[in-house]
């Protein structure tokens, strides 16, 4: 279910409201934020999601009508946040494109919606257009590390430095244009835990509706974009903006029990443990429990019959493959019978593994998956052993010559096996790449903070 974290629902109408929210529900939006602008805009849309129970609201001061804003604005401000389903304040920022307010006027008026984030935890809808230095410097210097750049505008640069902050990049129609090459090349890059879509409805409309008034509706056609632009499925579109929307704003529910078989375009992956012979730094699991919005932290390892179970028929999958947070092969024996059983059900089964399923077991164990695994992918990680210390902080010391023989190894009874890097400082994929070359393997180099 979709979730539109950024439209104007004040702006339909008292009639026209009930069939927007209508089509939207049967589009498969479960919930709405609308997002205040000035005093009135703030009084209607309370009004609103007292009598829309999907409705939850943002309330605050536009740049735009920042000339507005009063000594007494903060504490009107304050006594709206105590409505139950206020769950953000803003939108608020700085807009030097239409500069409908003088700029030192703006700049005050952001920072007085921070300085009621501060106090609150909140997080903040922030607007920014042709505004970038002043919106970081400001935010920079306000300590608030909460909250979203909505309707994304600015450069990858722009968007990189608000993410260290903490914040979120929200995307809306206008990444549907056929002429937004820089947009959809950023919408590419953020990572997935800090991506949210909205429609900023009634304006930005995408296509194919451009030209039309927008309505939350609309947002199936940019989730289908930026699906299609991450090379993902639909499905997991909705799901890592959803559950992003529902971290950040803290409506709805979130599973708090890791799943054990989860999803990712046409494959099926096992989330078999937790546990590791690596804490290698750049692991998302040292810095979110989601992947492709999929909660991974296991509360127990789960047994064999719970994977069956949740698995079905493994032949619906391209491949079946054992995964997860930690390094599979620290479950051999489970591993090895679980593989059998898919294969006899006409599965395809990969495994994802750190190279050390020799040492942690104490023997070749390579012979005893030959037949029952398809494919190898196997986390080289860096060029030399000093390298992969430093970034992988293995538990058994000098283990890099270890996975190398591993991979070297596994080509004698695995069909097709492939090593992958990281891309990120100290890591040099060329060599990588040579020491693949030499074993005939191949090599998959991907880009830090792109999981799954």
């Amino acid at each position: 279910m979709m979730i539109d974290t950024h439209c104007h629902l004040d702006m339909y109408g008292e009639e026209g409201l009930d069939a927007v929210l209508k089509r939207a529900e049967e589009a498969g939006v479960e919930a709405f934020i609308t997002i205040g602008s000035d005093r009135e805009s703030n009084y209607a849309n309370i009004e609103i999601a007292k009598r829309y129970s999907p409705v939850y609201l943002s309330v605050g001061v536009h740049p735009h009508d920042a000339k507005d804003f009063s000594g007494e604005t903060p504490d009107e401000i304050l006594g709206f946040i105590r409505e139950e389903k206020v769950v953000a304040l803003g939108e608020t920022g700085l807009d030097y494109h239409y500069d409908h307010s003088p700029r030192e006027t703006q700049r005050k008026v952001f920072i007085a919606h921070l300085d009621i984030a501060s106090r609150t935890g909140l997080p903040v809808i922030i607007h920014s257009r042709e505004a970038k230095q002043d919106t970081l410097r400001i935010l920079g210097e306000s300590g608030v590390r909460k909250g979203v750049l909505h309707c994304f505008s600015g450069d990858f640069d722009m968007a990189e430095k608000a993410m260290e902050m903490g914040f979120f990049i929200s995307i809306a129609g206008p990444v549907t244009f056929k002429n937004a090459r820089r947009l959809q090349e950023i919408a590419v890059a953020i990572p997935d835990m800090y991506l949210l879509v909205e429609t900023d409805a009634p304006y930005l409309t995408p296509e194919p509706f451009r030209g039309k008034r927008n309505e939350p509706a609309y947002i199936v056609n940019t989730l289908m974009k930026l699906a299609e632009l991450r090379g993902v499925s639909y499905e997991d579109m909705v799901r890592i903006t959803s559950v992003n929307a529902k971290r950040l704003f803290r409506i709805g529910t979130l599973s708090s029990r890791g799943e054990i078989v989860y999803r990712i375009r046409d494959n099926l992956y096992l989330n078999i443990t937790d546990r590791c012979t690596n804490r290698c730094s750049f692991c998302v699991r040292f810095h979110s429990d989601y992947v492709k919005g999929h909660n991974l932290r296991l509360l127990d390892e789960p047994s064999e019959e719970e994977l069956k179970d949740a698995i079905g028929d493994p032949s619906r999958f391209r491949e079946v493959v054992f995964c997860g947070y930690g390094e599979p092969l620290l479950r051999l024996e489970m591993v090895k019978s679980l593989a059998r059983w898919i294969k006899e059900r006409g599965g395809k089964v990969r495994i994802n593994t750190n190279g050390h399923g020799n040492i942690v077991n104490r023997r070749n164990i390579l012979p005893e998956l030959h037949g029952i695994v398809d494919s190898l992918s196997v986390s080289l990680n860096a060029q030399d052993e000093e390298i992969y210390e430093k970034i992988c902080s293995p538990v058994v010391k000098g283990v890099f010559r270890e996975v190398i023989s591993f991979m070297r190894e596994a080509r004698q009874y695995i069909p097709h096996v492939q090593a992958t890097v990281v891309q990120m400082e100290g890591v040099d994929t060329e060599k990588c790449r040579e020491i693949t070359d030499g074993l005939g393997i191949t090599l998959r180099v991907r880009k830090l903070d792109v999981v799954g």
